[in-house]
């Protein structure tokens, strides 16, 4: 986030982190103007919040009497219900604005070396805001994260993100890690492709903050994950009787499914 907002904007950036190579590379490479200190605290216009979720709360609510008045609090966890009714109407946040935040876009690296300025080009910026906000402070926002390279900002509930987000990014983890672990993973070098490339890319995940991801958000990842099940299921039926008319009928329902959510792109890809 910091080397997208030095890239594109001539906003300051003041920054912290628990490790001290990663501020020292931050500072000399430019990803920062300086090291946020409890007393700079005071004069930023917006603080964004980047830690796992539990570690999200106890942050801001620990430095919420530090914050300028009238200040935009945004958080980047992977949930939002469980920040969002932790912050939303606190106390302590009286005098600011905070909303739940999450770009959608990553990468299966960590750390300071694995950032890229350029990111969140074409990406979406999901913000769950209270219900009570102002226009303007959306508009900020809006402008603030359309101005560092997302392609749309998209005001959501925090129920209706973590619904979503059980479904499109943590079942697509779970799916990820136990597809590996199939033990012809070990000797595959000369057998695979862009399809075994792409899913398992994602189980090379931090396994302390997806676990806490998805405890912290285990109803809708069950449901989603039980929906996969059953259509699983359907697969394997049609697979154990040797059913082609089935089979063909459900690999035909998936090749409509993606061309309704990407309309034109099989047409491209067959002209390719």
């Amino acid at each position: 986030m910091a080397k997208a907002i030095k890239r594109a904007t001539r906003h300051t950036v003041l920054g912290a982190d628990k490790s001290e190579p990663a501020l020292l590379k931050a500072e000399l490479l430019g990803a920062i103007d300086a090291r946020l200190t409890d007393e700079t605290l005071a004069t930023c216009d917006l603080v964004i919040v980047a830690l796992y979720p539990r570690d999200t709360v106890d942050y801001i609510l620990s430095h919420a009497h530090l914050f300028r008045p009238g200040a935009l609090v945004v958080d980047c966890a992977g949930v939002k219900r469980c920040v969002c009714e932790a912050l939303f109407g606190a106390p302590a946040l009286a005098r600011v604005t905070f909303m739940g935040g999450h770009p959608m876009a990553g990468r299966e690296h960590s750390g300071y070396a694995a950032a890229r300025d350029n990111l969140f080009e074409r990406a979406a910026m999901l913000l769950a805001p209270p219900k009570v906000f102002s226009e303007e402070d959306g508009r900020v926002l809006r402008d603030f994260f359309m101005e560092i390279g997302f392609r749309d900002v998209h005001f959501t509930t925090p129920e209706e993100h973590d619904r979503m987000i059980g479904y499109t990014s943590q079942l697509a983890h779970v799916l990820s890690s136990a597809y590996v672990k199939n033990p012809l993973s070990a000797d595959n070098r000369d057998f695979t492709g862009g399809s075994f490339q792409d899913l398992t890319r994602v189980a090379r995940l931090n396994e302390t903050m997806w676990t806490e991801l998805f405890l912290d958000n285990a109803d809708d990842l069950l449901a989603s994950l039980d929906d996969l099940l059953t259509r699983l299921n359907e697969y394997r039926d049609a697979l154990t009787h040797r059913d082609a008319e089935s089979l063909k009928a459900l690999l035909r329902e998936g090749r409509l499914c993606k061309e309704a959510i990407e309309p034109g792109k099989s047409a491209k890809e067959e002209r390719a």
